[in-house]
C-alpha cells in the first residue's frame, strides 16, 4: 500500500486553479467550463483501468466545490488552502478576524498592553485576593462570618424596639393636593401637574 503524503496548508492560493488548469483571474463561466471537461475526461466509470482517474476526479471536484462558491473563493484567493481551514474550524465570517488576531502586530500590541497596564499582573491579584484569600472566600461548613452574624438575642431585641416605636405613633400625614391621581385611581392617561 503507497504512503500518502500529507498535503502542507498553503497560503497562495494557487493550486486548485492549477487543478483545473485556469489562472487567478477566471471568470465562473470558466471554472464551470473547465471542471465539465476535465470531469468526463477522468471520471472513474470512463476510465476503469486507470487507479489514479479517482484521486484526480476527486481533486477536480474539491476545487470545483471551492471556486464554484464565492464565498470560499474569496476566502481562498486571500489565504489559500490555509484559510478553507481555519472557515472549516471557527466558520466562513471569522476567518478575517482569526488571521488579523495571529498577525504579528497584533499579538504585539496586546503583549505591550498587557504589559503597560500591568493586568496579566493584575488579574492574577485581584483572583488571588478576592477568591483565595479574600472575601471572596469560600467559606467551610459550620464556620460563620463575623460580619454578618446576629445573635438571636440581640435580633429579638431590634424586633422588640421597632414594635413599640412603631406601635405609639399613629399615622398623621394626609395627602397633600386632593386632586391629585396616582396609578392606582385613573383612567389610564397619566397627567402631571
Amino acid at each position: 500500500m503507497a504512503e500518502q503524503r500529507q498535503r502542507a496548508l498553503s497560503t497562495s492560493g494557487e493550486a486548485l486553479y492549477q487543478v483545473l488548469g485556469l489562472d487567478k483571474n477566471c471568470t465562473h463561466d470558466d471554472i464551470k467550463r473547465s471542471y465539465r471537461k476535465l470531469a468526463l475526461k477522468y471520471h472513474p466509470d470512463k476510465n476503469p483501468e486507470n487507479p489514479d482517474a479517482t484521486d484526480k476526479f476527486k481533486e477536480l471536484n474539491n476545487a470545483h466545490a471551492v471556486l464554484s462558491d464565492v464565498t470560499k473563493r474569496n476566502i481562498y484567493d486571500k489565504y489559500g488552502s490555509l484559510g478553507l481551514y481555519v472557515s472549516q474550524q471557527f466558520g466562513e465570517e471569522n476567518v478575517n478576524t482569526y488571521f488579523m488576531l495571529s498577525s504579528w502586530w497584533a499579538k504585539g500590541l496586546f503583549a505591550i498592553c498587557g504589559l503597560l497596564t500591568g493586568c496579566y499582573f493584575c488579574c492574577c491579584l485581584c483572583c488571588c485576593f478576592n477568591c483565595c484569600c479574600g472575601k471572596c472566600k469560600p467559606h467551610t461548613p459550620g464556620e460563620e462570618d463575623p460580619e454578618f452574624y446576629v445573635s438571636p438575642e440581640d435580633l429579638e431585641e431590634q424586633i422588640r424596639t421597632d414594635n413599640e416605636r412603631d406601635g405609639d405613633t399613629p399615622i398623621v400625614l394626609q395627602p397633600t393636593n386632593a386632586s391629585e391621581k396616582t396609578q392606582l385611581i385613573g383612567d389610564g392617561h397619566r397627567t402631571y401637574t
